[in-house]
Order: structure tokens, then sequence, then C-alpha cells
């Protein structure tokens, strides 16, 4: 066999492997989008009632939140007006004193809204959605819940609640900020591959950073808390 030939079937072989790489994660993403589809809403009116809203964290700044932050909270804040939801459960990475998004996010809800701090509920350790989900239910005993977050990324949170055993639905979050839509827009080629990784997550059974004592989310909030106000 020459050399042409050689390199000719290393060439097919390596383009046939792409070709099948590309086409198993397209099916983990059709499959999941497809799962979660009958339980996510766009309209309010339609959502139905939850115990739980959970809104997971996202980036935040030292003395401000992101837009896609900021969306997610206001859509978190018209379900409860709106009794389609009771607590709220902020999830987010609060891994070192020096970032912390679960507080920042509390915050703003308290300044901006005004909501009733008693119902705000805070997981420190929500590092991924995986954790979030898995936490959610471990941790904070919740059942049945919203999680409000953008279009994008609806799919993979209810899935990841699904999968766990939890009664979850999503509402996309109404892009109020014209500037998180371009921001979360390029966020969808990094979502495919997070999509892949929450599917062997799920099936792995893998556990999160780290799990604790429970504390129920129908008790007293200020046990998720380390800020006292």
């Amino acid at each position: 066999m020459n050399i042409n030939k050689k390199l000719k079937i290393i060439i097919f072989a390596s383009l046939s492997l792409i070709l099948m790489g590309i086409i198993f994660l397209a099916g983990i993403n059709i499959y999941m989008v497809n799962f979660a589809k009958p339980y996510i809403y766009t309209e309010i009116a339609d959502l139905p009632e939850s115990y739980t809203v959970i809104l997971p964290g996202a980036r935040v700044y030292s003395n401000n939140i992101s837009l896609v932050v900021r969306d997610r909270i206001d859509g978190g804040v018209n379900c409860l007006k709106n009794g389609k939801g009771q607590k709220i459960l902020i999830s987010g990475d609060h891994g070192q004193k020096e970032y912390d998004e679960v507080n920042q996010m509390r915050l703003y809800m308290q300044r901006i809204y005004g909501i009733n701090p008693e119902i705000i509920f805070m997981d420190h350790a929500g590092f991924s959605t995986y954790e979030t989900m898995y936490r959610a239910r471990d941790i904070f005993c919740v059942d049945s819940a919203v999680v409000v977050t953008q279009k994008f990324h609806t799919a993979r949170s209810v899935y990841i609640g699904r999968k766990l055993g939890l009664n979850v639905v999503g509402y996309e979050a109404p892009e109020l900020n014209p500037f998180s839509r371009q921001i979360h827009a390029s966020w969808n080629t990094r979502e495919c591959v997070a999509r892949v990784k929450a599917f062997f997550m799920v099936m792995l059974k893998s556990k999160p950073t780290y799990l604790g004592e429970q504390i129920p989310i129908t008790g007293n909030s200020k046990n998720s808390w380390d800020m006292k106000e």
C-alpha cells in the first residue's frame, strides 16, 4: 500500500470519527431539549404553582450584578408577585470570600424589590447547574420548584432537576435588558457542551463538591445565611 493511499485512509477515518462525534453531541442536545420542552413556560399566566423559585447564579461584580443575573431576578420576583412560588432559593458560587454571587443577588432583591428576607434561602455551593439541583433536593429538601433562567439555559436546568427526581418546571426569564440578549447569545456554543457534560453527570450520579446538614426550604431562611443584616 503506497503512502498516498494510507494517507487517504487515515484522513477518511479521522473525518468519520469527527462526524460521529458531532452526531453524538448533537443527539444528546436534541434529546435534552426535547425532554425538557413540555416543562418550560414563557408566559407567567401558564406557569404552574410551585413552592420554591430557584434562581441559578451567574457573574456578579464587587458592587453590582450582571445583566444576565438581573433578568433572572426580575423573572423570579415576577413569579412571587403572581403567586407562582412561596420561597426563593438563590444558588451560586460563593467558594471564595472575595467572590460572592448569592449575597449580591440577595441584596439586589431586597434593595430593588423589597423582598422579605424570611423567604430568601441561599445556597453558597451552587458551583454548577447540576450542583444547584442536587443540593436543592438533598440540602434544602425541595420537591417542587420553578427554575428561572434564560432560554439557552432552561432545558439543561429542567432536565437535571427532573432526572434527579424533582418536580421542576422552567420559566424563561423575560429579557428586559437588551444587552443581555447579546451576552447570552454568545453562550449557545458553550451550552451545547455543557448539556453533554450534564448528561453524563446525571448518568454517572456524580456527587456535588459539598453536601452538609439539611436546611429545609420550609424552615428558617437565616440558617442558610452567612451575612446577617
